[in-house]
């Protein structure tokens, strides 16, 4: 009945009798984010070999990696605007277009000024990524599907990570460094014209049976608005949420830009040889794929101890702390004079990353009615991405200096245990915040 009613809203439309097109949304959203992610990976892998190319110092490759985050920050400020100005397909064309074009203009940069302008358009459009996949989710799923709908996408991340670390050292090594911004920036453009040539909003595609649009529309309407920032602002719950971010979120962000460039530096390994173990290829895959089973890991964990009778709040904070334990040995890291030494720590502690970070964004529905937790976590992300342009400024300060990482492992040892005494200081027993 249902499906007959929806189908007589488009009667101009010829549906076919089942579809499953939401999927092939998906997968669009999925390949979005893979090409978001080496595009942002390109520059770290290259960044040793435009330090001779370019002659860039390490603070001035400091303030292109910081310019990034900061276009990115102001980026989630305008991306709900873009979306809502010009609709889901025609945004996010727009903004994968404005990246795609921004990574292809590093090709043509020829100092450390110019690289900079491109990183941070380069940040401006790929901050539009994730609204506009969770945007497209929402209008493509209904809400039992829609976690499935955004781990799958989510992948993504990861596995442009690790595509970047596969492909782009032997691109570099055979046609120039320039080639691999040129061919992954060009990427993009193939992804916009799949993207607008398959699109439409569900009710409006005729690739959309009545069934399959029934299913989407299946839930009932939000009855109540979403809480806005000056409401939950002022509570502290917010802040044990944001200052965790601010402490945590720069890590992974040094970790993403500035370890490529401390292997090589420290370990002398070159960008690509004819053996794979010999370069900085091995050691960066399994820095990533140690990463992907900490993400599922650490959600895991904090799952299990909550179906075994734990309170919500033992659960996450010994999840938590179980991560920040596991970081500890970071500290030695400045100390390793063997690589493979080295890189168990760091798979450990990127692996704890990510368990961390998934308990972390947990504690925002665990303190806050659903209602309140976009405006928490868009404060979140907001406090999260300062953290990261003082991290990576601050890196390349600290860098040139004192030549050396020593203060920064420091930081990525200990930011962990000090953001969850924070946290619990602030939130003792991750009660829910009171609205007024």
């Amino acid at each position: 009945m249902v499906a007959i009613i929806v189908a007589s809203m488009s009667p101009t439309i010829a549906r076919p009798e089942r579809s499953h097109f939401r999927w092939t949304v998906c997968a669009l959203l999925f390949f979005a984010t893979t090409i978001s992610y080496v595009d942002r990976q390109v520059l770290s892998l290259l960044a040793k070999t435009l330090e001779v190319h370019i002659g860039w110092t390490a603070n001035e490759y400091g303030s292109i990696t910081s310019a990034f985050a900061a276009a990115y920050g102001i980026g989630l400020l305008g991306a709900g605007w873009l979306l809502d100005k010009f609709g889901t397909r025609i945004g996010f064309a727009i903004a994968v277009g404005v990246w795609s074009a921004a990574a292809m203009m590093h090709a043509a940069a020829t100092t450390a000024f110019t690289f900079l302008i491109a990183r941070a358009l380069l940040g401006l459009g790929e901050s539009a990524n994730f609204p506009a996949c969770i945007k497209t989710v929402a209008e493509w799923f209904p809400k039992r599907q829609r976690g499935v709908a955004t781990g799958i996408f989510n992948c993504g991340s990861n596995v442009g990570a690790m595509l970047t670390i596969l492909v782009v050292p032997s691109m570099a090594k055979k046609w120039g460094w320039q080639s691999a911004f040129i061919f992954t920036g060009a990427i993009g453009f193939i992804w916009v014209a799949a993207w607008m040539l398959l699109y439409r909003r569900p009710e409006l595609h005729p690739k959309v049976s009545a069934e399959e649009l029934a299913l989407i529309q299946s839930d009932p309407a939000d009855e109540v608005d979403a809480v806005p920032w000056k409401r939950v602002v002022g509570k502290k719950e917010t802040w044990a949420f944001g200052l965790g971010k601010f402490l945590s979120d720069p890590v992974w962000w040094f970790y993403l830009f500035w370890l490529p460039k401390y292997l090589q530096d420290t370990y002398h390994l070159p960008l690509a040889a004819s053996n794979i173990l010999h370069d900085i290829r091995l050691p960066m895959l399994i820095l990533y794929l140690a990463a992907d089973v900490g993400s599922v890991a650490g959600g895991w964990l904090s799952g299990s101890l909550i179906n075994r009778g734990w309170s919500i709040n033992a659960a996450r904070k010994t999840a938590m702390l179980i991560c920040a334990l596991s970081v500890l040995p970071v500290l030695y890291a400045p100390y390793a004079s063997n690589m493979w030494v080295l890189i168990a720590i760091l798979s450990v502690a990127m692996a704890a990353h990510q368990g961390w970070s998934a308990n972390l964004f947990t504690t925002a529905s665990d303190m806050f009615p659903r209602v309140a937790v976009g405006s928490v976590v868009g404060i979140g992300a907001a406090m999260g991405a300062l953290g990261n342009v003082l991290m990576l400024k601050a890196a390349g300060l600290i860098v040139t200096w004192t030549n050396s990482y020593f203060l920064l492992f420091m930081f990525c040892g200990s930011a962990y245990l000090v953001a969850l005494g924070i946290i619990h200081l602030l939130s003792p027993r991750l009660e829910q915040a009171k609205l007024d």
